[in-house]
């Protein structure tokens, strides 16, 4: 049996079709490219590139990648570390969109030439590495661009070529996933978008050539897609954090664009309760600096964020595109494509009118700033969450705090995927991902229960102050029998941490606060310097509890955590109830200044907005 043979057999097409599949490509668009940008944008880019500096500007740019990637050797086939060929297929994808689209609007057929050169080279790999799918998928997707794309400028045994290689390599394997019940096929975060997403625009691409295995393979992937869209449910935040929500997100977009302008419809999925809101999770997560809220394994990065133009168009929402402009530094395919739209409008890119506080109920995660658009903010992300959730830390009640444009408390991101034991059983073994790795709490030197889940029980946000109250008691308790943590922003100038906890029996309470700064400490004050600016934190209660530093060290074979120290409060004997609080003033540095403090009121006393 050939290879075209196996995948529909594979797929069950000896057996009569539904009028259900059937229907999936009973409008689709006959002509070339038909995903994501049509002929029609295409002209309307070309018009607005004429019209305005900022497209043409924006234009020229990407151009420049394009035509520095002429001169680049195609990709070759490397698993570097064993597992992952995805690096591969990531480069492919983004050389395949740039140079294909480049051709698309200038008509220089050197950029098309190249694209199939890349396309060529990926086609005679062995395999597209289905054992970890993420790979296949991303290269799918690629190739299903990447025919589209250059459908007028390829022969018939070229579209031939990269359609066989497409289906022996990406649509197979897909489909065989489905037939062995592959663990990703049920995924619920963010594999699902990748996966069925991937592989459904390539499906998009080559329908009208293979309609059987198209209609299949489409039925599967809107399918597969209903449940890790309902992570969003039900105001735009992922258990996984900022970074996959982005993975997540221009996935999940890339398929819906390409369903819009390929069916005429998304069957529903950007319709999936929360989604419209997903675009203010981004903005939320992203501080003064430019760094993410960085929980779960992330860098702290924000970069661009190209799927928020879409999300912009689509829920009519323009803070969104406000913000991918001013988060835009390296010009992509898609700033140029749906970015454009804005740029001829003459949208200004920033937040206005957006609240400085919002807490988002599905993930349990709060961010507060004292103001929007302004390097030297204060910002603050705060989180509860899901010890359980992929990708998560142990890390319920920690923090990150930006001010006076560096950030002072930092999370220190994943470690090496490929570390032993990372996914299984030494996961929590390993310093960025246990408990005294975060800027939270460990009682007794143990780390958090490990499924764990930890609600905002309170949120309030005015003028003069914001403040969220996140319960952590599940995450402690085998160790204490209430423990809660407060953040509190006051006066939009000074930040207050204040934790409470009640034991039964005497235990060791740990405080911690990871920063780059140097630590100058004298008892219950210390002065942390970071780029000549200054914070001050100190210990308002418990009047005995005296600070103390040390450098991080890593742990071998481990990510260095070189420049990091960890500030530190350590609290013997607690018992009954103890309540410690941190005042941290951003620049101030002098620690014997007489200023007023903060009167403190329990925790149970810090309402939740009306």
């Amino acid at each position: 049996m050939d290879l075209r043979g196996l995948a529909i057999a594979i797929g069950g097409f000896i057996l009569a079709h539904t009028s259900a599949r059937a229907a999936i490509l009973s409008d689709l668009r006959s002509d070339h490219p038909r995903l994501i940008v049509l002929k029609e944008d295409v002209s309307r880019l070309r018009r607005a590139m004429r019209k305005s500096s900022d497209v043409k500007s924006l234009y020229k740019q990407v151009y420049s990648q394009a035509e520095k990637l002429l001169a680049q050797s195609a990709v070759a086939y490397n698993i570097p570390d064993g597992i992952r060929l995805l690096g591969v297929s990531r480069k492919c994808l983004q050389r395949v969109y740039v140079l294909s689209f480049i051709w698309r609007l200038s008509g220089e057929e050197r950029f098309a030439e190249r694209a199939f050169k890349e396309l060529e080279a990926a086609a005679r790999f062995p395999d597209w590495n289905p054992s970890h799918f993420l790979d296949t998928a991303e290269m799918s997707h690629a190739f299903g661009i990447g025919y589209d794309w250059l459908y007028d400028f390829l022969s018939p045994a070229r579209r031939e070529f990269i359609r066989t290689a497409l289906v022996e390599k990406g649509i197979t394997p897909y489909l065989e996933g489905h037939q062995k019940k592959s663990w990703w096929v049920r995924a619920k975060h963010n594999w699902g978008q990748v996966c069925h997403g991937g592989v459904g625009v390539a499906a998009l691409a080559l329908a009208s050539e293979e309609p059987e295995l198209a209609e299949e393979v489409l039925t599967k992937a809107f399918a597969g897609l209903v449940a890790p869209m309902k992570a969003y449910s039900p105001d735009g935040g992922i258990a996984e954090g900022p970074m996959y929500w982005g993975y997540a997100t221009r996935y999940a977009v890339y398929f819906m664009a390409a369903a819009q302008t390929a069916l005429g419809t998304d069957r529903g999925l950007s319709e999936t309760p929360g989604f419209a809101e997903a675009g203010f999770f981004r903005i939320h997560a992203v501080g003064p600096v430019g760094l993410m809220f960085n929980y779960a394994d992330a860098h702290d990065w924000a970069g661009n964020t190209e799927e928020m133009f879409w999300l912009a168009k689509r829920f009519k929402r323009r803070a969104f595109a406000r913000h991918a402009l001013a988060s835009s530094r390296w010009p992509s395919v898609f700033d140029l494509m749906w970015g454009s739209t804005f740029l001829e409008r003459g949208e200004k890119k920033g937040h206005r009118n957006l609240p400085v506080d919002a807490k988002f109920n599905g993930v349990n995660v709060v961010f507060m700033r004292s103001a929007w658009d302004d390097e030297r903010a204060i910002y603050v992300g705060f989180k509860g969450g899901d010890n359980a959730a992929n990708h998560s830390h142990l890390d319920l009640g920690s923090f990150v705090l930006d001010a006076l444009g560096e950030r002072w408390a930092l999370d220190l991101g994943s470690d090496n995927y490929n570390l032993p034991g990372y996914w299984r059983e030494k996961r929590w073994t390993y310093y960025r991902l246990k408990t005294e790795g975060h800027n939270t709490l460990t009682l007794d030197g143990f780390n958090q229960h490990p499924r764990a889940t930890a609600p905002v029980v309170a949120f309030s946000s005015s003028r003069s102050r914001s403040h969220a109250v996140v319960d952590l008691t599940k995450a402690y308790a085998s160790y204490a029998s209430s423990v809660k943590r407060g953040i509190a922003l006051l006066g939009r100038s000074r930040i207050l941490i204040q934790d409470e906890v009640k034991c039964s029996k005497p235990r060791e309470l740990d405080w911690f606060f990871h920063t780059k700064a140097e630590i100058k400490n004298k008892g219950s004050r210390a002065v942390l310097v970071l780029e000549n600016k200054k914070l001050l934190a100190e210990i308002l209660e418990p009047a005995a509890a005296r600070f103390s530093w040390v450098p991080v060290k890593s742990p071998r074979g481990e990510r260095s955590n070189k420049g990091v120290n960890r500030l530190q409060i350590k609290l013997k004997g607690i018992k009954a109830h103890t309540r410690l609080a941190v005042l941290l003033t951003p620049g101030s540095g002098l620690a014997g200044a007489a200023h007023d403090l903060p009167q403190l009121e329990s925790l149970a006393e810090w309402k939740n907005q009306p």
